[in-house]
């Protein structure tokens, strides 16, 4: 107790209401906005890195799962039995007991993170030389007799439903003396080449039977797309193939007889070559991005490796392992890298804004409540004291925001680390609570006199300024020049991809020095109008506030990441587009089999009358066409040509409509005069620059399939619409020996795939219809490149806002300021229209700055980066060489420019009216006080 006042200090203490309280209760409105600041800010930055993480996941295991089973499954295989060794070992070499035991081994040595999907692995014995099918009632499209590959695979019945008839089974013990066997095939195999049940087929070489099958059972795939039925695709069904070296091609059928598994070792009485294999289907599920350095590592070891070693210990020394999964990685982390620094843009670009808003924030705060922190400077607070207390207060809202901002980014983005969200949400907390105190300490680090100015008249940019303004200037230089050279396919680093905002960042402080000296001297002959609107708010746009380049940065930043994404999207469309269209070569394409079979009588009549046909162009192709070498080197590596037959006049429209190589017709036209020596014509033809390089000036004598000609180069182009390869030579059709078109190609407006499918397919079914629409659709189904486009529009949404947001703080900042000038003005006899228009003009040169400078800056920059930014692999899901594409570049988009910048003159001008009007709702008895000092 005090006994002078009676009183106890301990209640005396108590008294005094918490600082941190006492400034929440005053000002809730000002705390909630800067708590859903946060929290809008935290949740971006902890769902970033987590919606990354989850498209690269998701694009590792779709990549994985979507590709053919014969590219990721994991197959060991042994050559046949030796020779040398007693033939009851062979036989015995090729029981299911042996092979399973050797599959339970294999299984367990595959290492982490590799993991084994059992219902889908199998293994067995197979021909590796198919045998030949000699009844003469197996169907020859060519003359040729089909093949068949004879497999004891494990695990039949499980996989399989029996249509009609039984599985294959054996009758005692088979020896490779066993001539007769008994076999299943599938529906499809069934159909396609007229097996029945009952059926017997003869293989062997003609005139000497090798193996007699009989036909049991007829059955149905359960999961025909799965590892079982699809890691070799002759089990499902047959495959149409051409004899190698025939001229012309010579096609027959292949297919698979499946057989128990018990009856292998009548294989090795056949010249087929039995050997075992074991087949691994991967579990993709539980793979991640972070996972690929590993799990490459791993196949490597299994397929050169100690992992080797370890399958030869278990298996036999003669063991291989084949798959190409590392292959499929290999794509999946180049497609990766390649998209990463792209996306890393957008990252660079919304965080910026951010960052910055958050800073504007802080100013907001400090600025009005400078009066009050003034008077607590003048009465002996200290700046740690005044420091500590303002971050107090701000971490008490922005603390458990940030925190509700990451719990809610995890609710909505799984699949995904912890870690970086948690990086970037203490980032944002970081900056939360620190803009408020450091912006006061520095405002106060001396005295300042009430009603003291601070523009940019009287700032006078300080030596740290200038080199830090410099070294940035130095950094943006640097950004762009590695990016042009670089590019971002290479994995570029982070100082690349942050050149767009560095470059916005440059503009922003140089425009900030410069703005103001045209506005002052465009104030002096305001000044000689007779009315004082004009020459005020120049006067005062002129001298604004010297933190301008805050809100002038947000904006420039964010215009150019909004013009920069939207190029992105724009050149990725238009790529997609360009990609479509080369793959089909019109709106439309019916083809054979690798257009090599010639397209039935009638096909290109029952096209033409399919709704939404326009044009249909028929033409003939053929690939790895061979052109006269001029030295060894060109023998030794002959250049892959495609050749084209079609009608001059037909193809050179086709060419014109597709913007493909347009020609005139009378390029491919040979003239009755033209011919060589010997009487022949020459024919003309339009080349790709290589092949004309290639055959030269002159004429070329060439033997193709479609029979001898010679040929004159007479125009060159780099494309063309019959073909989607780089290499190509284009002729008149009319004067080839063998006339067989294989293609049609079809332009229109809505064609009906539907109704185009059921007429081709009525007259063959095995021609296959391809739209350009449909084309377009398989460039996008990696989840990688619809993850990034996401990311990309997230990006421009959320930097809009926050530009908004930094404007409407900007024109707040300065609300009070203006609201109590404009009641001065009115004392002395300003009007009400008079105001509105003082502070709309005031407002107008500050968002046209933004405006006209965002779309400089943002097409200076798309203008500087396009060379160095290439957008293939975010365009397209196939890899350069494989895509009809091998290059997509960056290009302005002039509505990512326009729109942006028109919003934020709008906008401005929108607030600064309703500013006006809620000004003038108020007297200016309550905005001019006693004592005031604003």
């Amino acid at each position: 107790m005090n006994p002078r006042s009676g009183k106890h200090e301990g209640h005396a203490r108590r008294t005094v209401a918490p600082w941190v309280r006492t400034r929440l209760r005053t000002a809730p409105g000002a705390a909630l906005a800067f708590g859903v600041l946060v929290l809008l800010t935290a949740f971006l930055a902890a769902a970033f890195p987590r919606a990354v993480d989850s498209y690269e996941n998701h694009g590792l295991r779709h990549d994985l799962s979507d590709a053919q089973p014969s590219r990721s499954v994991l197959e060991v295989s042994t050559p046949q039995p030796p020779l040398e060794i007693p033939e009851p070992a062979r036989e015995k070499s090729l029981l299911p007991e042996r092979l399973a035991e050797a599959h339970r081994a294999v299984a367990g040595l595959l290492p982490e993170p590799l993991r084994v999907d059992t219902a889908q692995s199998a293994y067995g014995v197979e021909t590796a030389k198919p045998l030949e099918g000699t009844d003469r009632w197996l169907p020859r499209p060519e003359g040729a007799s089909p093949e068949f590959s004879v497999v004891a695979q494990s695990g039949l019945r499980t996989h399989s439903t029996v249509r009609e008839g039984r599985l294959p089974k054996t009758d005692g013990r088979v020896t490779s003396a066993t001539k007769e066997l008994e076999a299943a095939v599938t529906a499809e195999t069934a159909q396609t080449l007229g097996i029945r049940t009952g059926s017997v087929l003869h293989l062997g070489d003609p005139g000497e039977t090798a193996l007699s099958v009989r036909i049991t059972g007829i059955v149905d795939p359960r999961d025909p797309q799965g590892s079982y039925w699809s890691a070799d695709p002759r089990l499902r069904a047959p495959g149409l193939l051409v004899a190698p070296g025939s001229s012309p091609p010579v096609a027959y059928w292949n297919a698979s007889l499946l057989i128990a598994p018990d009856a292998a070792p009548a294989l090795l009485g056949t010249l087929g070559e039995p050997q075992p294999y074991w087949r691994f289907a991967p579990l993709t599920g539980h793979l991640t991005a972070q996972d690929v350095p590993a799990l490459t590592d791993r196949i490597a070891s299994l397929e050169g490796g100690p992992g080797l070693l370890g399958i030869k210990g278990a298996v036999d020394e003669n063991a291989l392992l084949t798959t190409d999964m590392d292959g499929i990685l290999a794509s999946y982390t180049t497609m990766r890298d390649a998209i990463t620094p792209v996306v890393a843009v957008a990252a660079f670009g919304i965080g910026t804004v951010a960052a910055v808003v958050v800073a504007m924030t802080g100013g907001l705060f400090a600025a009005r409540r400078r009066a009050e922190l003034a008077l607590l400077r003048s009465r002996g607070g200290s700046l740690r004291g005044i420091g500590g207390r303002l971050l107090a207060e701000t971490a008490v809202v922005a603390l458990p925001t940030a925190a509700a901002g990451l719990l809610l980014a995890v609710l909505v983005v799984d699949d995904a680390r912890l870690l970086p969200a948690v990086i970037g949400t203490a980032a944002v907390a970081v900056m939360a609570c620190a803009a408020l105190p450091v912006r006061a300490v520095t405002q106060h680090r001396r005295p300042r006199v009430p009603g003291e100015r601070d523009d940019v008249v009287l700032a006078r940019p300080s030596r740290r300024r200038t080199v830090a303004e410099l070294t940035l200037l130095v950094l943006a230089v640097g950004a762009v020049v590695a990016l042009r050279r670089r590019g971002t396919s290479d994995g570029a680093d982070h100082l690349v991809s942050a050149a767009p905002v560095l470059v916005g960042l440059i503009a922003a402080l140089v425009l900030v020095r410069l703005y103001p000296l045209p506005l002052r001297w465009a104030a002096r002959p305001a000044g000689r109008l007779r009315g004082a609107v004009g020459f005020l708010s120049l006067a005062r746009t002129g001298r604004s506030s010297a933190a301008g380049a805050l809100p002038l940065l947000a904006l420039l930043v964010a215009l150019t990441t909004a013009a920069f994404g939207g190029s992105v999207l724009a050149g990725v469309a238009d790529a997609r587009d360009r990609a479509a269209l080369l793959a089909t070569g019109a709106d439309a394409r019916v083809s054979g089999p690798g257009d090599v079979l010639a397209l039935p009588k009638g096909a290109e009549r029952a096209v033409r009358d399919v709704p939404g046909v326009r044009e249909v162009t028929a033409v003939q192709v053929e690939h790895a066409l061979t052109l006269p070498a001029r030295n060894q080197a060109e023998r030794s590596e002959p250049l892959p040509v495609s050749l084209v037959g079609a009608d001059p006049g037909a193809y050179a429209k086709l060419a014109r409509h597709a913007d493909l190589g347009a020609f005139p017709a009378d390029a491919l036209r040979t003239s009755p005069a033209a011919g060589d020596p010997s009487g022949e014509p020459v024919l003309h033809a339009v080349a790709s620059p290589r092949v004309a390089e290639q055959l030269g000036e002159g004429t070329h004598r060439i033997n193709s399939a479609a029979g001898p000609f010679t040929v004159k180069v007479t125009a060159v182009r780099s494309r063309t619409p019959a073909v989607s390869s780089a290499e190509f030579l284009v002729v008149d059709g009319s004067r080839l020996t063998h006339r067989a078109p294989t293609a049609l190609l079809a332009t229109g407006t809505g064609i009906d795939g539907t109704a185009l499918r059921a007429a081709v397919h009525g007259m063959d079914d095995d021609l296959t219809v391809r739209l350009r629409d449909e084309a377009r659709a398989t460039f996008t189904d990696s989840p990688l490149q619809a993850g990034a486009e996401r990311i990309y529009a997230a990006a421009i949404a959320a930097g809009a806002g926050y530009a908004v947001l930094a404007l409407l703080l900007s024109l707040m900042q300065a609300a009070p300021e203006r609201a109590t000038l404009l009641a001065r003005l009115r004392t002395m006899g300003l009007t009400t229209r008079q105001g509105r228009q003082l502070l709309g003009l005031e407002a107008l040169p500050q968002a046209l700055l933004a405006a006209v400078g965002g779309i400089l800056v943002g097409w200076a920059t798309i203008r500087l980066l396009a060379p160095g930014v290439d957008l293939v692999r975010l365009a397209l899901a196939a890899a350069p060489g494989s895509a009809p594409l091998d290059s997509a570049s960056l290009r302005a988009d002039p509505w990512s420019l326009a729109l942006p910048a028109a919003a934020v003159v709008v906008l401005a001008g929108t607030v600064a009216a309703v500013q006006a009007w809620w000004a003038g709702r108020r007297g200016s008895i309550t905005e001019l006080r006693a004592g005031d000092t604003r």
